[in-house]
């Protein structure tokens, strides 16, 4: 018979019933994902220091389990190739085991960074994604979803001079259900 401490056991129960609690929604929608996105009003110079500024809204997020884990991640994707996709848009994204749903913020930055983007403009919004490593297929839509959503111009330019989280997501959601 194995021996299980009380507090290996309290903690081993702690997790399970967690990771029940926070099983990934199957029914999570893109339009879901852009009404509950935190819009955060960038004030970093770099664009490290924007990652970090933007992934700093998940901590109070329960579908991320470690935003330490999370933003390595993120920092370890851009090492590969910048997320920067052109036209003053990046797109940081990853699937990782310390998300256990979809989770979506936005960042906005009038001034523009440097993001090492593809066609070495600054960028000015920024769409931060990430899912768990279950959601492989539905990750790819969703992604492929948010950028053609940011590739039109119109889009662009609405939300970059958008009132408010609210008016940005608006924004978002009228393009996401208009016909493309």
């Amino acid at each position: 018979m194995i021996r299980v401490e009380r507090t290996e056991a309290a903690s081993w129960f702690d997790f399970v019933h967690q990771s029940a609690r926070a099983a990934p929604d199957p029914m999570t929608t893109f339009e879901d994902l852009l009404k509950n996105a935190p819009v955060v009003e960038l004030t970093s110079k770099t664009k490290d220091d924007a990652l970090r500024e933007l992934a700093e809204v998940f901590r109070a997020e329960p579908k991320v389990a470690d935003v330490d884990r999370f933003l390595k991640a993120i920092f370890d994707r851009e090492k590969v190739i910048s997320t920067g996709i052109g036209i003053g848009v990046a797109v940081p994204h990853v699937k990782i085991p310390e998300v256990i749903d979809f989770v979506l913020a936005f960042g906005r930055h009038p001034g523009g960074l440097d993001f090492d983007s593809l066609d070495e403009q600054p960028v000015h919004l920024v769409a931060m994604i990430a899912a768990s490593e279950s959601q492989a297929g539905e990750f790819l839509k969703m992604l492929a979803r948010l950028v053609q959503t940011l590739r039109a111009k119109d889009v662009r330019r609405r939300l970059l001079f958008a009132k408010d989280a609210t008016a940005f997501r608006a924004i978002l959601l009228e393009r996401a259900a208009s016909p493309s």
